[in-house]
């Protein structure tokens, strides 16, 4: 299948074209019809990475009417990157859709900025939800319109607490919208959500519910707890062109894990909670252009982060919550490349690795080293 199969205007397939866009992936060969052809709401369950903000965003473009002004389209997302990254996306498939106008609007901004591109009134906003209720309730924002609710990373929101805001949102659209729920996993709260909030809603899966990604290689090495640094330290230097994200569980541990992997030589940086939004953005932009290759981080600092090439991603330690186990390894092994993800667990730990097994549907292999770690000296311990 192409895209020219898919209906879409000329003027969005002349932009795609351009972006290079051929063949839908799974996920838009599935949704993108249904959006197009049906009237009902959605969930659709899909990995990171998989095409779908195109999955979404083709259609609503296709469907919207640029000779209303008005706000027709909401697209809600867990963070400001995200949320920028989907309005660059959106923009540049409507390169040629004349009068059409899209405004992003998120924390971590001068709110007086994005006051004055409201000004003339967009048709689609995509924002985070926290400053979507503060807008709406200076009176900048009318959702009394809308026709269109995509809710993107769902359960990626409600980790980060945004369960009020997104009901609260919710009470105020119409009755009448579409709304599309897109989510890596369907824990309760996303099911309870779908079930108040719509509409004889069609679910769509791509691949198999909380599973990894197929292209992803997971393995495992036990190690005493003042040995974990070292262990790290082999796994990049058994892997000279790494390119992937440590996950530590602290901000703390992200700063030293970060500072001692510099201090060693290695090409590293850290992204946590106590980063200025300049600093951020910064480290940010020169992991995605592969400035660094590693970045040492906490799930909550790294939502967000979508970077496609990936080859490993390395759990320092396993999460408490076994879903986002999912949520790290998803981000390795897209675009049918291939991935690793490597965690680094105690020997208190391993009852945990049947877990994860299960919840997967795949087998953590138990990698060792030739070289027994304690004759390897370090400063660093953790």
């Amino acid at each position: 299948m192409t895209f020219k199969e898919l209906n879409l205007k000329d003027d969005i397939l002349s932009a795609i074209e351009l972006l290079g866009y051929e063949q839908p992936t799974p996920v838009q060969e599935k949704v993108i019809p249904f959006m197009l052809e049906q009237s009902t709401d959605l969930v659709a369950l899909a990995q990171t990475g998989t095409g779908k903000t195109a999955a979404f965003g083709l259609p609503v473009l296709n469907m919207v009417d640029t000779s209303r002004k008005q706000i027709q389209a909401l697209v809600l997302a867990p963070t400001r990157e995200l949320c920028i990254q989907i309005a660059n996306d959106l923009t540049n498939y409507s390169k040629h859709m004349q009068q059409l106008r899209i405004v992003a609007v998120y924390g971590g901004e001068d709110i007086r900025r994005q006051l004055k591109q409201l000004d003339q009134t967009p048709q689609i906003i995509v924002a985070t939800p926290g400053r979507l209720i503060d807008l709406v309730e200076r009176g900048k924002i009318d959702l009394g319109t809308i026709r269109f609710l995509v809710l993107d990373e769902a359960d990626e929101m409600l980790n980060m607490g945004f369960k009020e805001d997104i009901e609260t949102i919710l009470e105020r659209t119409p009755d009448t919208r579409r709304t599309t729920l897109f989510s890596a996993t369907m824990p309760k709260e996303i099911a309870n959500i779908a079930k108040r909030y719509m509409k004889n809603y069609e679910e769509i899966t791509v691949g198999v519910r909380n599973s990894g990604a197929e292209n992803v290689e997971h393995i495992y090495y036990v190690s005493h707890a003042r040995q974990r640094y070292l262990v790290l330290k082999r796994i990049v230097d058994l892997n000279p062109d790494i390119y992937g994200i440590v996950f530590c569980r602290t901000r703390m541990e992200t700063k030293e894990v970060a500072d001692h992997l510099m201090q060693d030589g290695y090409n590293a940086d850290a992204l946590h909670g106590d980063l200025s939004q300049a600093q951020r953005d910064s480290v940010m932009q020169k992991f995605r252009q592969k400035n660094i290759q590693l970045l040492v981080a906490t799930d909550v600092a790294a939502r967000g982060l979508d970077v496609n090439d990936l080859t490993h991603v390395i759990n320092y330690n396993l999460p408490d919550d076994i879903e986002i186990y999912t949520h790290r390894s998803g981000r390795t092994g897209r675009v049918n490349k291939k991935g690793v993800s490597v965690s680094i667990i105690h020997s208190k730990e391993k009852f945990k690795v049947k877990d994860l097994e299960r919840m997967i549907k795949r087998t953590l292999n138990n990698n060792k080293f030739r070289t027994d770690l304690k004759f390897v000296k370090s400063s660093f311990s953790l």
